[in-house]
């Protein structure tokens, strides 16, 4: 049980903290994945996020369930490195079309490279609050409940939340079917 893993692991056994590691680790790099867009970056993002879960866990709340706390650090993470990417790739574009190269459009210079699928497209296009309802409930497998903990908010919030980010990506996901190539 993961309590009692914690429990372990506060004590120093960092062999309890790997099997917790191992648990969640599928459900870390799922969310990761999501939220940052990028399969890279995702066990980038999972491995410091491990980190940082295992430096906070003095600070752990016992009796609260594991998996949302953690997946909660990896969203944060998730998202810390998308923005401060996408700061990198404004500048980059910025410093491109102040050097006169005009190849591609914007977004070509900016991403440098290809997206790996529709959804991740369509994924990649929500803002930071719809990705993370989705990554969480839906990549990472937790219920409504762990959601809620997770995102520190109330579950009919999530069921909200959720609800109108599934609207939005099924409206991104026509945009695509009506518009290929333009991504």
């Amino acid at each position: 049980e993961d309590a009692a893993l914690v429990v372990r692991a506060r004590a120093g056994d960092r062999d309890a903290f790997g099997v917790l590691v191992t648990r969640h680790q599928r459900a870390a790099l799922r969310t990761a994945f999501a939220i940052g867009g990028s399969e890279s970056e995702a066990e980038d993002v999972t491995q410091e996020a491990f980190v940082k879960a295992f430096r906070s866990l003095r600070r752990f709340e016992e009796g609260r369930p594991l998996r949302p706390w953690l997946m909660q650090i990896v969203a944060n993470e998730a998202r810390n490195r998308r923005r401060s990417r996408g700061r990198r790739e404004r500048l980059a574009v910025r410093a491109a079309s102040v050097g006169g190269a005009q190849s591609g459009s914007a977004e070509d210079l900016a991403l440098g490279e290809v997206t790996a699928g529709e959804l991740r497209a369509a994924l990649a296009r929500l803002d930071d609050r719809d990705r993370t309802v989705i990554a969480l409930r839906y990549f990472a497998g937790l219920s409504e409940a762990e959601t809620a903990a997770a995102l520190e908010v109330p579950p009919g919030t999530v069921k909200s939340r959720l609800s109108r980010a599934l609207d939005r990506l099924r409206a991104e996901r026509r945009h695509d079917d009506r518009c290929p190539g333009e991504q």
